[in-house]
């Protein structure tokens, strides 16, 4: 390596990277990013963040990229992480964020097609992995060998325009190989400026934690697009962000952390759920019989249906059973969940309100930087994903099916430009979800036009709500996967510790409520869980129905079969 690497002043700046730079210098004495290891608590200050970013940076400059090269970041959720990622920004690097849990294979197939000049690995087990599954990859260095930094090495700002590309992150890929989505400085700090703006109306009124700032629980993998959108938008606010190290242990770090808020997906708050249900039916007692209650007497007033001793359940619950339950689930301090990914069911967005916990739904996808809406905090609708962010479009095309235009719209698929052509028509871009909008704005999801199951009559149907129904009247299932494409009828794929009797159960509830070709007419249960690691779930946990239905293709046969024969 060159001893002394001098890195030219450029006009151009990255709007966001200074603010987000001057948000750590401000910062400086005060800790803005912490990790949990074992139970303990270590933290940084805005001036050290900034001093690991300048020792990368300088390890970085050392190593003669140009502008606009690709590195791969393949880490888990760090301190480090963090750094590192500004400092690539700030070089003129485009990071590609790589999964640490995905499996090397998959890695390396989208490592090829963005061709990274180096990869930095958070540990010698990531290096080792992508090592031996591509025998041609570029130099990959560790994080420790990166932070050491390089002495002698001269830097000066930002060195990339605001319309420059400054990731790709690839898209989960429910039926297919992933994409690479390019996104810009542009993108990113019109989107900062919007989820900026929502937590500010959030945390009005609040005296915003310790030091006057936010106090945020952390554990999505800043992999995800809004993940690390949030990420940003806390550091360009100066919060406490608490970074949780292993997913096992989530519950009690965020009792440790006692958040204002945090992002989270309707996976966990299921579990959330269903802990609480059965930890209570185990404890039995008074507090168990004022609970179960309590839940009628809410699941009445949600229906018009209340009756006269329920506001006595309800009163009892407020002030003996559910202040408890927010304390030991999440501290007291939590002013709201903010929940994305995937559609969250009315019926758990209702419990945690009946708990007096906000639940606030975004919906967006990777190409429009992660978000589309936002719930507003004041006026948050049940089941639906509040308005469109201010500074875009939102309407409905053909199919209902949901178009975006803006400045957060992606500018393209890296090395695709038929799918991006495909994607971006007519100067909208084309989420491939169907959608409603209310009189007030406010949106709901319906599904995914792909999923959409067209039976051999030719009825087309939307498989979501129909699972959504099943799990609802079913919460020891896992997940529920509804198909039947070019079939005579529906059929229901179940996973979990769920009995036939309680799956019929559920659907002697669910049939009588839809018309013929909509109901599901033969089922069989698996007992394990579709995971990221059988290949049935993208790393963010959605389902790959394609690859469901490849690998069940015999007990699918089986249950048209049975059923045909009778």
């Amino acid at each position: 390596m060159p001893p002394d690497v001098s890195i030219r002043s450029v006009n151009e700046v990255i709007p966001f990277i200074d603010q987000i730079f001057s948000q750590l210098q401000a910062a400086a004495d005060t800790r803005v990013l912490a990790e949990i290891r074992d139970g303990q608590v270590t933290g940084v200050t805005g001036s050290e963040v900034l001093e690991l970013a300048r020792k990368a940076r300088t390890f970085i400059a050392s190593r003669g990229l140009q502008k606009g090269d690709r590195c791969g970041l393949l880490a888990a959720n760090s301190i480090r992480w963090v750094a590192l990622d500004l400092a690539l920004m700030a070089e003129g690097l485009i990071v590609v964020p790589l999964y640490s849990r995905q499996a090397p294979g998959e890695l390396v197939a989208m490592m090829k097609d963005c061709t990274p000049s180096l990869i930095c690995c958070g540990d010698a087990a990531l290096r080792d992995g992508i090592s031996q599954a591509w025998t041609e990859a570029p130099p990959q260095f560790l994080f420790d060998e990166i932070f050491v930094g390089v002495d002698g090495v001269q830097l000066e700002g930002p060195v990339v325009g605001t319309d420059s590309p400054v990731t790709i992150i690839y898209t989960s890929g429910t039926s297919g190989e992933a994409k690479g989505v390019v996104l810009t400085a542009a993108n990113v700090g019109f989107m900062l400026d919007r989820t900026a703006e929502r937590l500010t109306d959030l945390m009005s009124g609040s005296s915003q934690g310790r030091a006057g700032q936010d106090r945020i629980f952390h554990s999505l993998p800043f992999t995800f697009a809004a993940s690390w959108i949030a990420l940003l938008t806390f550091l360009k606010r100066r919060s406490l962000v608490t970074i949780n190290t292993d997913l096992t242990k989530i519950a009690s770090d965020m009792r440790t952390v006692g958040p204002d808020y945090f992002l989270n997906v309707p996976q966990l708050l299921e579990r959330m759920r269903r802990a609480v249900d059965e930890q209570l039916w185990q404890t039995g007692g008074v507090a168990q019989a004022i609970y179960a209650r309590a839940k009628g007497a809410w699941a009445r007033r949600q229906d018009g249906q209340e009756r006269v001793a329920d506001a006595v359940w309800l009163g009892l619950a407020n002030g003996l059973v559910f202040p408890a339950i927010r304390k030991k689930m999440i501290g007291r301090n939590l002013r709201a969940l903010i929940c994305g990914s995937a559609p969250l069911s009315s019926e758990t967005q209702l419990y945690f309100m009946m708990l007096g916990i906000r639940v606030l739904q975004v919906y967006g996808l990777t190409e429009t930087t992660a978000i589309c809406t936002m719930d507003d905090p004041n006026r948050v609708e049940v089941g639906r994903v509040g308005p469109a962010i201010s500074g875009m479009e939102m309407k409905l095309g053909d199919n209902d099916e949901i178009v975006v235009r803006g400045p957060n719209v992606f500018s393209g698929y890296w090395n695709r430009p038929e799918q991006t052509a495909e994607a971006l028509r007519g100067g909208w871009f084309h989420t491939g979800d169907q959608g409603e909008v209310n009189a007030a704005g406010n949106w709901r999801i319906a599904g995914r036009i792909k999923n959409l199951i067209i039976l051999g009559s030719g009825h087309k149907i939307s498989p979501e709500p129909i699972e959504s129904a099943i799990a609802k009247n079913l919460p020891e299932a896992q997940q529920v996967v509804v198909a039947g494409n070019g079939r005579g009828y529906l059929i229901a794929i179940v996973t979990g510790a769920v009995s036939p009797e309680k799956m019929q159960a559920a659907l002697d509830l669910v049939n009588p409520d839809l018309p013929h070709y909509k109901q599901v007419r033969a089922f069989v249960v698996r007992e394990e869980a579709f995971s990221i690691e059988s290949g049935m779930l993208t790393v963010n946990g959605k389902l790959k129905r394609d690859v469901i239905a490849a690998q069940m293709k015999d007990e699918i046969e089986e249950m048209y079969g049975v059923r045909e024969a009778v």
